[in-house]
This record gives structure tokens, C-alpha cells and sequence, in this order.
């Protein structure tokens, strides 16, 4: 059990980087507004993205090399698109993550200082961790933070369950308007997590394999994946769930403020554990965050560093060092200068993020399908099948968004 424990490591980081901003704001706004009623949406996007995720660890593991590689070998042009989205989207992304984590942090800890000097702290503080930590430090944290947090989701979700009077509907409900469409849109744009996440798991899959002395195993690798998968799954329906039961009931919404947003979410937690789980829950939720912000804040620019040397083909010196400078400097200037509603910020990234999904379905599609990849960890006719319906219904629902805006 110690040594299969070691070997995960991947799979968690992709659950610490999915566990975020889609679960404790999202799923939780989701059953405020909806009840248990975006059910169907949470389970048809995690179906729908799944091949796309997998074929990032599975690539990894059977070639040796990440994603961007690959991109390179189905041209170049792939690889520079690639690089031009994640150079537009990654500073948003970026602000809405360190937003939230302000805000809990601003009522976990005191507001003090505020929420924007918390961005300040946080982002300083994570980007001195990860330059001196690096890959391993995050691989240890994240196994600690990932069990924490679903062991108190879980508890806080049985209590609200058996604290709960009113009787439970699972009536399914398609949202109406524009309004709640784009809510929709929001909430399936970083349910579990964005696309691009799939590239970082494979640059996290090749980091984990230099620590091993052993041969990559595909197989371990996917089984890895596939538990942080079903956590995302099993943790954003216990959040939907604490939302319908808890804040649904009394016809409350989550305030689109950072610091009011993070009170409404520990006393919800609270609401259903009890005053004593205060400082437990608003630990927990304040690693959560601070484990997205540090796992966003280590692959976007890690991606960035390794595209841009793939393009040029040639090394850079301290690459990650510098995209990690610029991003930690692009964000705050999005923050203090552009856009400082967390409502806003995390709608226009998870709205880019749903955007650009259909790009990284067909990259990644094509590449395991392609003799780039070898033949026995080629997709199976069932995830043929699976991946062409994902890719289908990406497409069209992008499209349904933009006819309606």
C-alpha cells in the first residue's frame, strides 16, 4: 500500500488543480440556485471530458513525453495555437483562483489587510514555494490536502443530509434565458476543470516518472487518473448537495463578493457540522484554493516554458522561472487594474475556458489516434465512440452560447 501510494501523485495534482474554483464556488452557487438540479450537468460534462483528460496521462506514460511534444508532431501550428491560448487565458484563470483564495483567507485569517494585499501575500508566497519546492513538494502537499478536504466534504454533506427537514427533489431542470444559460456555460467550463489541464497532467506525468527508478507503467498511470477523476466527481456532487440543502431551502444566493462569498461558504460548512468545525473548514477550504492557485501558478508556466522552447527549438534558461514572474505580474495587473469582481472574473474564465475546450478534445483526440502513439494504448472502439460525442457535443454547445449572447 506505501509503495502503491507513492506511485500516485499525478492523478492528485490533476484533482488539486480540478477541486477549486469549480467546486467550492460553482457546484456550491449550483444547488443555491438550482437544488439538486444541475445534477444531469455535472455527470454529462464529466462523461463528456473524460476520454480528453485520460489521453493526457495515457500519452505520457506510453511515449515517455507530454502532450506538447505530441502537438509538435502533428505540426507546428497546433503547438503555437496551443500557445496562444493559454497565453490569453491563463492570466484570468490565474485571478479567479487567487480571488477566492483571498477571500477565504481574508475570513479565515482577518481582513485586516484586505483582499487584494491577501492576492499580494498569496501569489508572493506560492511563487517562492514552488521555485524552491518545485514538483516534489507539490506531489507530497497535494496527497495530504486532497484527503482532507473529501473527508470533511463528506462529513459535512452526511450531517447536512440527516440535519435536513425538508423533503428531496431530484427533478433535472434546463436553464432558461440568458442569465442562467450563461450560469450553465460557466458552471460546465470548469466542471471538473478546463481542458488545458490535460497538457499539465502529462508535463506532471513525465516529472513523476524522473523520480521513479522504475519503467513508466501506462497502467498505473491511468489508475492514478481515474481516482482523481471519480474524487472530482463524488466531491462536486457533495457540494451541489450542501448547496441545495443548506442555502437552496432559505432562497439565498452566493454573494459575487470574494470575502462575503467565503463567510456564506464556511458557515454553510458550519451550518451542518457546527461551530466547532469553524477553523477546520475554513482550513480546509483555504488549502483547497491555495493548492489550485499553487498547481496553476506551476503548469501554466511550465507549459509556457515548454512550448516556447519546443517552437523555437532551442532551451531557455530560467523559462519557468521567467513565465512564472510574468504571470504572477500579468494576474495582478488584471486584478487591480481591469477586473476585481470575483463573479465576473471567474464567469470570464470559465466561459474562455469552455470556449477553447473543443481545440484541446480534437488535439488530443487525434494525437492518441495517430501512429504517434502506440498501438496497443490507442483508444478502444468504446472511447472512439465516447471522445467523437464529446467532441460533437463541445462544439455544438459553444455554438448554441454564441448564437444566444
Amino acid at each position: 500500500m506505501k509503495r502503491f501510494f507513492q506511485k500516485l501523485g499525478p492523478g492528485l495534482l490533476f484533482a488539486g488543480a480540478a477541486i477549486g474554483v469549480s467546486h467550492l464556488v460553482q457546484s456550491t452557487r449550483a444547488g443555491a440556485d438550482f437544488g439538486f438540479g444541475l445534477i444531469w450537468a455535472l455527470l454529462l460534462i464529466h462523461l463528456v471530458k473524460y476520454p480528453f483528460f485520460q489521453y493526457g496521462p495515457r500519452y505520457a506514460s506510453a511515449t515517455g513525453e507530454s502532450l506538447l511534444e505530441g502537438y509538435q508532431k502533428l505540426g507546428k501550428g497546433v503547438l503555437v495555437l496551443y500557445g496562444i491560448l493559454t497565453f490569453l487565458t491563463m492570466f484570468t484563470i490565474q485571478a479567479a483562483v487567487t480571488i477566492v483564495t483571498a477571500g477565504i483567507a481574508t475570513s479565515l485569517f482577518g481582513d485586516f489587510i484586505g483582499v487584494k494585499i491577501w492576492s499580494i501575500v498569496i501569489l508572493s508566497l506560492s511563487f517562492i514555494v514552488l521555485n524552491i519546492g518545485k514538483y516534489r513538494f507539490l506531489d507530497v502537499m497535494m496527497k495530504v490536502i486532497i484527503i482532507t478536504l473529501t473527508l470533511t466534504t463528506l462529513v459535512a454533506t452526511v450531517m447536512a443530509i440527516n440535519s435536513s427537514n425538508d423533503s428531496l427533489t431530484f427533478v433535472q431542470l434546463l436553464p432558461k434565458g440568458s442569465i442562467e444559460i450563461t450560469f450553465l456555460i460557466a458552471f460546465m467550463g470548469w466542471m471538473p476543470a478546463p481542458l488545458d489541464v490535460s497538457i499539465w497532467h502529462s508535463l506532471w506525468t513525465t516529472e513523476k516518472q524522473k523520480m521513479n527508478t522504475d519503467q513508466p507503467n501506462p497502467k498505473t498511470a491511468l489508475l492514478d487518473f481515474n481516482i482523481g477523476y471519480l474524487g472530482t466527481i463524488i466531491l462536486g456532487v457533495s457540494f451541489v448537495a450542501l448547496g441545495a440543502l443548506i442555502m437552496y431551502p432559505t432562497g439565498k444566493s452566493f454573494s459575487s463578493s470574494a470575502g462575503t462569498f467565503s463567510v456564506q461558504l464556511i458557515d454553510m460548512y458550519t451550518q451542518s457540522l457546527g461551530n466547532w468545525a469553524y477553523i477546520i473548514i475554513g482550513i480546509a477550504a483555504f488549502t483547497t484554493m491555495f493548492s489550485t492557485t499553487l498547481t496553476t501558478l506551476d503548469a501554466s508556466p511550465r507549459s509556457m516554458h515548454k512550448t516556447t522552447e519546443l517552437v523555437f527549438q532551442k532551451p531557455f534558461k530560467n523559462g519557468y522561472l521567467i513565465w512564472s514572474l510574468v504571470l504572477s505580474l500579468g494576474t495582478l495587473c488584471i486584478y487591480f487594474f481591469f477586473l476585481s469582481d470575483m463573479g465576473m472574473l471567474i464567469k470570464a474564465a470559465t466561459i474562455l475556458s469552455f470556449l477553447t475546450a473543443p481545440f484541446y478534445a480534437l488535439a488530443n483526440y487525434i494525437l492518441i489516434s495517430s501512429k504517434h502513439t502506440p498501438a496497443e494504448w490507442q483508444p478502444s472502439k468504446l472511447m472512439h465512440f465516447v471522445s467523437c460525442f464529446g467532441i460533437l457535443f463541445l462544439i455544438g454547445f459553444s455554438v448554441w452560447y454564441l448564437t444566444i449572447l
